[in-house]
Order: C-alpha cells, then structure tokens, then sequence
C-alpha cells in the first residue's frame, strides 16, 4: 500500500524543511512508518525492534506530535481509543474504515469519491494547496458478531 518509491532521504529532506532537526530517533520512525503496511498505534511504533532500543515512548510520541502538526504524519482514530499513525505521501491518497468498537483500522480499496468535489471546490473558491482525509466509522464483522 505504501508508495515505496518515496524513500526516508525525501521524508527527512521534507522533515528539515519544516524545521524539524534530524535525529537517529527521526530517521528511524521515519523509515519505520515508509516500511509498514498500515497505520500503527503509539505503542506498536514504540515496540518495533527498531525503535524500541533508540528511545523512548515520551521521545516517539513527540516525534509524532511534530511531524503531524507540519503535515507529513497523519494521526488517525477515535479520540477516546489510541490514536494511528501513517505517513503523508506525495501522491499518495488513502481513505479508511475504523471500527467504533475495538478500533481496528483498515485502508478503503476503492476510488475516493471527494477528488472531484475537491477539484471543484478549489475551482471555485481559489484555494490552493487543496486535500482532504476522508475517514468511516462503523462496526468491523469481528465486532459485528460477537
């Protein structure tokens, strides 16, 4: 699902653009979430083999923060259930399902339906710079059954 053809070098060149300082702990959380398939939860990022043995919970949870107020991590979820995290990709445009009652989030496999209200809105308003992130809520069948 991950465009791979983004490598960590670009991430980090956007990171330090933003004014972010690169960091052995930056690079790797960076590399982390290019690599994986999903969004992941704070405490996934901080178990993974490779950032577990860098740094800390309180250190990846900072990193999160600020690469998602500068744009290149999205924060998804419920607020009262923990949070994912994916990164922002250039040219890269995912849509998903998240289940209200355990949480689990899955990507939507199918064209995103906003790309042409997008295109018209910033037509017709003169925005620029235009994007959207278009999440679902509902019960997941695992949920659904039990």
């Amino acid at each position: 699902m991950q465009n791979l053809s983004v490598n960590t070098e670009e991430i980090l060149k956007k990171c330090k653009d933003s004014g972010l300082r690169r960091t052995n702990a930056l690079q790797v959380l960076v590399q982390t979430l290019l690599e994986t398939n999903s969004p992941m939860t704070l405490a996934e990022l901080t178990e993974h083999a490779s950032l577990a043995e860098l740094c800390d919970r309180a250190t990846v949870f900072r990193l999160l923060q600020r690469l998602t107020d500068k744009g290149i991590v999205r924060r998804l979820g419920l607020h009262e259930r923990a949070a994912y995290f994916t990164l922002l990709l250039p040219g890269r445009h995912q849509d998903f399902l998240i289940c209200k009652s355990c949480g689990d989030i899955k990507p939507i496999k199918a064209a995103c339906p906003v790309h042409n209200l997008e295109k018209e809105i910033a037509s017709s308003t003169g925005y620029t710079n235009l994007y959207h992130e278009l999440e679902f809520f509902g019960t997941c069948p695992q949920c659904a059954t039990a």
